[in-house]
């Protein structure tokens, strides 16, 4: 390099520096001789930021478009360079010969600078370089450029004169070139890899954050006028009165509770419970989220699981949902802290501590808390027993919450309409916590169950994201008109298995290709998740990045295993009402720190998850494992009019009986025989009864309430 350059390079360094307080984080120092540091791409200014970053000089390949214009070409003559076509062959062996010369190479594997502030489409080329020379990669994170005036982002995004910037470096690491199959799948293969890595970059390099702290650089980014909660009370509320409603609740909640105290949560999805979720956990309280659907003996079973003294709710919502007898079997043995109280107790001094002291500086105006500290306590749902108390971590919560980001490109000019209630893992995490740390819009709604009203809300508020089980998604597409859905990106379902007849009948009548993840309460919920870069149908998708998980194998079982998971995001333990308050550490036969899903699983070699069915939902008949799942769809082949669900009875000569309970008083087992035929089960699984049902007894996270149809079953 000439000195004009060396020098040019030093002031560059140092302008960008002071204005953009770059952050460097990692080791940028590695071995040169065959080097691919490989970027996401944010902005114009990312090739520079990386020149005064690296300590080394590296030839940067860029698009032959860039070239076209005068005032790129300019910069570029500043530095080392290659232009490449991404659409031509043949582009990516000037790149392999530039790398076995011996120079470091920077390149973008998406090729374009994102639209939506996520990962873009990567191309196969960067990933064929890596794996046919053997190169070191180098993966290195850029965040904060996107916020520039150099980005391409929308209008609608926020934009910052020179924000925060911060480049990660990640471990030096190697993509393989595959050995089997035909040169293209062996390029998609390692395309596929290059990806994977990608996310896996953009995941772990997420900041070490509380999720009031998460929500304070949120408000950073997107401002405080920035409109993001609307609820059935059709008020849309902003950043700044979020924040107002999280610092007033949690001051006002916190005076009657110890620090690290868990304190129940009886509230629907309202604005305020997400401000008193906040509230409670930036004082450095844990809210319990208290499943209203479960009965009194389900909600106090919650509370002696959890040790719960206080619990949060409201007259209006009490009256309205007509709980007023679990409230008062509650309230003989808890205190009940009512939200129209709260107003009264707020103080002139409190007032002046709002306004004066804390939203003027909020960083400063709630006790210091540690990532591992908990953040919540969800509950089972109790379809297969007692329910029990997950503690979830602000790291665990916030690292799911990361790991979707790093797969779907949720933004700010998303709205997304959450019905699941707040006290379900899925519809806390991704539909009430992520919109706030994404800066995304979202329409809280009280009831998922509301099938006519919710297409409606979806059309009228221009949603783009809804969230929904099986069960749930069915209803709507029954009782929506094939507009209501025209503006929706992503229809993801989860909680229970995504039926045939539902994703047939939304990709007919709307278009739509619904997204099936697959989770679990105690990892945050989602443990895998298809998205449009990475979908194969009848999976759950892949594994989310920093995810690891092993098969162990059933007896009885030929397909799959038993998934047992380990991650940032698994819960901190469990809270069991036959061991009151004590925290119960995840731990498996695999190890500790392992969580054992209760699921059998199947992995294919590119790494799609199928499920296969429930350890717990397996009938032994005549010395045979029959999956529950499996008698569920065929009933699902054999009749698409009704909802089908299976359960057992004992019987003494075949050990067990298969019962088949469904709305469809049509179905009949030459039906079921002739699915089974067709799809090649056994004939075993073909139930030996019929029930028809007006109705499956549902929970209110959408899911079947086997433990209810278990009991039908032994009195059948």
């Amino acid at each position: 390099m000439s000195a004009a350059k060396r020098i040019g390079l030093i002031v560059l360094r140092v302008i960008c520096r002071l204005l953009f307080r770059i952050e460097v984080r990692g080791n940028v120092r590695v071995d040169t001789s065959k080097l691919l540091i490989i970027a996401n791409h944010e902005s114009f200014l990312d090739g520079l930021l990386l020149g005064i970053t690296l300590p080394y000089s590296p030839v940067f390949v860029v698009h032959t478009g860039t070239e076209r214009s005068a005032f790129f070409r300019l910069i570029l003559r500043a530095v080392d360079h290659l232009s490449v076509d991404p659409t031509s062959p043949m582009a990516m062996k000037s790149v392999i010969r530039l790398i076995n010369s011996g120079r470091p190479v920077v390149i973008f594997p998406e090729g374009r600078i994102t639209t939506t502030g996520s990962l873009m489409k990567t191309y196969d080329g960067p990933a064929f370089v890596a794996a046919r020379t053997g190169a070191t990669l180098l993966p290195v994170r850029i965040d904060g450029a996107s916020r520039t005036y150099f980005s391409r982002l929308s209008d609608h995004q926020p934009r910052q004169l020179f924000p925060r910037i911060t480049i990660s470096v990640q471990p030096a690491t190697r993509i393989e070139w595959p050995t089997e199959g035909t040169a293209r799948e062996r390029r998609r293969r390692a395309g596929e890899a290059m990806r994977r890595l990608m996310q896996e970059m953009i995941f772990a390099s997420r900041p070490r954050q509380t999720l009031y702290e998460a929500m304070l650089t949120a408000i950073s980014i997107h401002g405080r006028s920035w409109r993001l909660v609307e609820d059935i009370k059709q008020i849309e509320y902003s950043y700044g009165d979020l924040l107002k409603m999280t610092l007033a609740l949690g001051r006002l909640v916190s005076r009657k509770c110890a620090p690290g105290e868990r304190v129940g949560v009886l509230l629907p999805n309202l604005a305020p419970t997400l401000g008193l979720i906040f509230g409670l956990s930036a004082f450095r309280r844990v809210p319990a989220m208290m499943n209203y659907t479960s009965g009194a003996e389900g909600m106090l079973a919650a509370c002696e699981a959890a040790s719960l003294k206080r619990v949060v709710s409201s007259r209006a919502f009490i009256e309205q949902a007509k709980l007023e007898d679990k409230v008062a079997a509650l309230a003989a043995q808890h205190e009940i802290i009512y939200l129209e109280d709260l107003r009264g107790e707020m103080t002139a001094w409190d007032k002046a501590w709002l306004m004066l002291w804390a939203l003027r500086f909020p960083g400063l105006a709630v006790p210091a808390s540690d990532a591992e500290e908990p953040a919540a306590v969800l509950f089972t749902s109790g379809s297969e027993g007692k329910p029990k108390g997950v503690v979830l971590s602000h790291r665990a919560i916030l690292a799911n919450i990361q790991q979707a980001r790093a797969v779907i490109d949720f933004s700010c000019e998303d709205k997304l309409l959450n019905a699941l209630p707040l006290f379900h893992s899925f519809g806390l995490t991704a539909g009430g916590l992520l919109p706030v740390i994404s800066g995304a819009n979202v329409f809280l709604y009280t009831s998922p169950l509301h099938y006519r009203v919710i297409p409606e809300l979806v059309y009228d508020r221009n949603c783009t994201i809804l969230l929904g089980t099986s069960t749930f998604l069915s209803n709507y597409a029954k009782h929506a008109h094939p507009y209501d859905f025209y503006r929706l990106r992503y229809v993801i379902a989860g909680a229970e298995k995504l039926t045939q007849t539902v994703r047939a009948n939304w990709f007919e009548k709307f278009g739509i290709r619904i997204l099936e993840g697959y989770g679990a309460t105690e990892c945050a919920p989602v443990l895998a998740v298809n998205t449009r870069m990475a979908y194969r149908t009848g999976s759950v998708g892949q594994l989310l990045p920093g995810m690891k998980a092993k098969l162990v194998p059933v007896p009885g079982v030929e397909v799959g295993g038993a998934l047992h998971v380990s991650g940032p995001n698994i819960m901190s333990g469990y809270l069991r009402a036959e061991n009151p308050g004590v925290l119960e550490p995840p731990s498996s036969e695999v190890g500790k720190g392992w969580y054992a899903t209760g699921d059998i699983v199947d992995i294919d070699a590119d790494g799609y998850l199928y499920i296969v069915g429930r350890l717990k939902r397996f009938a032994k008949v005549a010395g045979e494992m029959i999956s529950l799942e499996v008698v569920e769809r065929l009933a699902n082949q054999a009749s698409d009019k009704g909802i089908h669900a299976a359960t057992s009875q004992p019987d003494a000569a075949r050990g067990e009986n298969i019962l088949l309970y469904t709305t469809d008083k049509s179905l009949t087992r030459d039906q079921l025989q002739a699915a089974a035929k067709a799809s090649g089960s056994p004939e075993i699984a073909v139930p030996r009864k019929i029930i028809v049902v007006e109705e499956l007894p549902v929970l209110g996270s959408g899911k079947t309430d086997y433990v209810t149809l278990k009991q039908w079953a032994e009195t059948a």
